[in-house]
């Protein structure tokens, strides 16, 4: 196995490029590690961003907007002051993710390029609208999060393609984001539904929204029937009822030991309805 450490996301971009065999990129490890201990990904190429600058940063830019170094972690972004008071469906969403060990070492990015379509920040991310910096041969281009992943354990990315940064659009005024799961135990499990819901308000009517459902398809799914159904108007249970029979609609998920079609396709409806009541209160400024 070849080990680079590279200083800058150029020259980590022209290592992955000019690799034969498996590559993979290592910021907080969780899912690389964990694959190279039990013999799953035998990387001929492994490298590691860590000592790129910046790559641990949390800015807020001067219009409100976000910036996160791709090896941000979990935890500090669950400790950072202001953040999770713009978009604390994005934050708790990635501190869902596995033990507090975990916690100090997890990253967006990580947990967005591993693919699974079961990733709890995924959603959340989808729903806040945020966008990746792709750094590449032919430079750097910006890329929705829900165009990232594109099957089970696959992404867009083509050789040579790396994350290098990740931007959380301006908070702005009346607005609220909000992320829920069910899972089997009550802890450190697989999301079997995960929801994340974003809206704006007009005093009391829905103006924005996204809607974004996890574990139920091969991706991660930004749902606009679901966003159209609340548009207008006050998140009156009829409105919440339809919210609920589209995120369901939307469903294509698999039977497995974790839950079957009709349970999961059940679940998504009502987990958009809770999700959305949260981002609506938090619009509001009637819950943190």
């Amino acid at each position: 196995m070849d080990y680079h450490s590279p200083a800058s996301f150029a020259e980590a971009s022209a290592l992955a490029a000019n690799a034969t065999g498996i590559t993979r990129f290592l910021a907080g490890g969780t899912d690389v590690l964990v694959q190279l201990r039990s013999e799953l990904v035998t990387p001929d190429t492994l490298i590691d961003i860590k000592k790129i600058d910046g790559v641990r940063d949390i800015n807020c830019n001067a219009n409100g907007s976000w910036t996160l170094g791709v090896a941000a972690t979990g935890a500090e972004m669950s400790e950072h002051p202001d953040l999770g008071r713009d978009w604390p469906g994005v934050v708790e969403a990635m501190d869902l993710i596995g033990s507090t060990q975990v916690q100090g070492r997890a990253t967006l990015t990580g947990n967005l390029c591993n693919g699974s379509p079961a990733a709890d920040s995924v959603p959340a991310m989808v729903a806040a609208g945020v966008t990746v910096t792709v750094t590449g041969p032919d430079g750097d281009r910006e890329v929705a999060v829900e165009d990232i992943p594109i099957g089970p354990g696959k992404t867009s990315l083509v050789q040579g393609e790396l994350i290098s940064a990740v931007h959380i659009p301006a908070r702005g005024d009346n607005g609220g984001d909000a992320y829920l799961r069910f899972i089997p135990r009550t802890e450190m499990d697989i999301a079997v539904v995960g929801v994340g819901v974003n809206l704006r308000l007009d005093g009391d009517t829905v103006t924005e929204a996204r809607v974004s459902l996890g574990a139920v398809a091969p991706t991660v799914l930004l749902v606009e029937d679901c966003a159209k159904s609340i548009i207008g108007s006050t998140l009156d249970d009829a409105a919440l009822d339809t919210l609920a029979a589209a995120a369901s609609a939307a469903c294509n998920p698999i039977d497995d030991k974790r839950g079957t079609i009709a349970f999961r396709t059940e679940v998504a409806g009502v987990l958009a309805k809770r999700a959305a009541k949260i981002a609506y209160a938090r619009a509001k400024g009637e819950q943190a």
